[in-house]
């Protein structure tokens, strides 16, 4: 344990980070009123308990009006969300957690006809092809406006405690300044490189004076949009240096690809039957080309690959975000030396496709995320154990099977065909689903650890379960 990559601290200015992990920011769209209220916090805390060095909230966190919520997102120019993060912080920091959270202006990746009716603003009147707004180009007292709003959204989140920010540069307002493709102005954001990036410096500039030396700022950034026309390798290797040259961005945090439509979406952050790490290489280079701490996380599924990115020194910190809602005890697992117990993401994408149909985000086969108030990661034993009888080892009954035997009941389970499994075994049999077999196999491993009777080839009549005297049949 004490020579494992992934348990090393790492210092990042004056932070102190306790191992290598950290989530990503992502928005779970658990807010109420655009405030991170108790779900919101509970969630981030569960993963400061479970051992995470650092967690940061929001994908994206807004900082102006003109920056309505697409997914759920709070709302940092609101001076009364800052009691609600003072609150997670709290909760947080008392693990040794840091905490940070992700701004950003959404440009066009919003929508007009919803909370306070204002224009969409953008580099210029192109649309994104998800939101469809017919956006307004950002005049320069607008622009004026939200890099002051960036530097407010800052100082409300170092008064609420936070360790930090991280400015978002992805898809939304400031990187498409960037894109010649979407960037077609004559004034001095438009054209050479030095005006496409002069929003993003006077962003830099702003927070930096706001917040002072003493508060981490990095930057989430797309370094390459893998697309004709679009932002190349070499221009976003280029930013990447300019940005880093300022001397005022600890971290860059590197992506790749575009967020406009599904499709390019899913290149963006891979699901399962996709390749692993597919964007390591770009965020490697980053690293060498500019020498500040590169964080990143696409598809980085599971402890050995995350380890393998530390230990041949292309990440300094590797974002588990997928995985840590899979199970958010998962650096603590690493920690005990019980990695094979990790309950594995199996790349569904079910937490990601519930925000873009407009809910909440949830793991598809960890009931308990989201819902920690109610239903708690680890299982309480019960005042007295019982005798349980399940029919069915369908996820279902396996899962059953689980909690009841986490109780300290005694746990007998009937199955029809020869395994255990279920329609997770029909499943897996095209190739590109083959990682959903975990959801059963992870299931299986824990219920022979807790000793539960598992008796397949048995298609369970009332006699066979009378004949158990059960207390409780499921």
């Amino acid at each position: 344990m004490l020579n494992d990559p992934l348990l090393q601290p790492y210092q990042l200015r004056h932070l102190t980070l306790k191992n290598r992990i950290f989530s990503t920011a992502h928005e779970p769209a658990y807010s109420q009123d655009g405030m991170p209220k108790d779900r919101y916090r509970l969630y981030h805390r569960e993963k400061a308990r479970g051992g995470c060095a650092m967690t940061m909230t929001a994908g994206s966190a807004l900082v102006a009006e003109d920056s309505p919520a697409a997914f759920g997102n709070l709302q940092l120019w609101r001076d009364e969300i800052v009691p609600w993060m003072r609150a997670l912080v709290d909760d947080c920091h008392q693990h040794d957690c840091k905490v940070m959270i992700q701004l950003t202006h959404l440009g066009r990746r919003t929508g007009w006809n919803h909370s306070d009716w204002l224009p969409v603003v953008s580099t210029s009147r192109i649309r994104e092809p998800a939101h469809r707004a017919f956006p307004k180009p950002a005049e320069e007292w607008d622009l004026a406006r939200i890099v002051s709003r960036f530097a407010d959204a800052a100082e409300r989140m170092k008064e609420a405690g936070l360790d930090g920010i991280e400015l978002y540069a992805s898809g939304h307002l400031l990187d498409s300044f960037w894109s010649p493709s979407l960037n077609d102005r004559e004034d001095a954001y438009g054209g050479a490189l030095e005006n496409r990036l002069r929003l993003t410096m006077d962003v830099i500039d702003a927070v930096r004076e706001r917040v002072g030396p003493g508060f981490v700022v990095g930057m989430r950034l797309t370094a390459d949009e893998v697309e004709a026309g679009r932002l190349s390798v070499e221009e976003g290797v280029e930013i990447a240096r300019l940005i880093a040259a300022t001397g005022k961005i600890d971290f860059l945090n590197v992506n790749r690809g575009l967020i406009e439509t599904d499709n390019k979406l899913t290149d963006y952050l891979p699901i399962q039957g996709m390749p692993t790490m597919p964007h390591l290489a770009a965020a490697a280079r980053i690293k060498t080309e500019t020498g500040v701490p590169v964080f990143h996380a696409a598809r980085i599924n599971d402890v050995s690959n995350a380890r393998h990115a530390v230990a041949s020194g292309q990440l300094d910190m590797v974002g588990l975000t997928r995985p840590q809602l899979a199970d958010p005890h998962l650096v603590q697992k690493v920690i005990d030396g019980q990695e094979d117990r990790i309950r594995p993401c199996v790349g569904a994408v079910y937490c990601l496709g519930r925000i873009y149909e407009g809910h909440e985000a949830l793991c598809i086969h960890n009931p308990s995320t989201g819902r920690e108030a109610t239903l708690p990661h680890v299982i309480p034993a019960a005042p007295a154990p019982r005798r349980v009888v399940i029919v069915g080892a369908g996820p279902a009954g396996l899962e059953a099977a689980r909690a009841s035997a986490e109780r300290g009941h005694k746990v007998i389970i009937f199955e029809a065909q020869d395994k255990p499994g279920g329609q997770i075994r029909l499943i897996t049999r095209t190739k590109r689903r083959a990682e959903m077999a975990a959801i059963a196999d992870w299931r299986i491993a824990e219920l022979e650890r807790l000793g539960v009777d598992l008796r397949c080839n048995v298609l369970a009549e009332a006699e066979d379960v009378l004949k158990e005297s059960p207390d409780i049949v499921v």
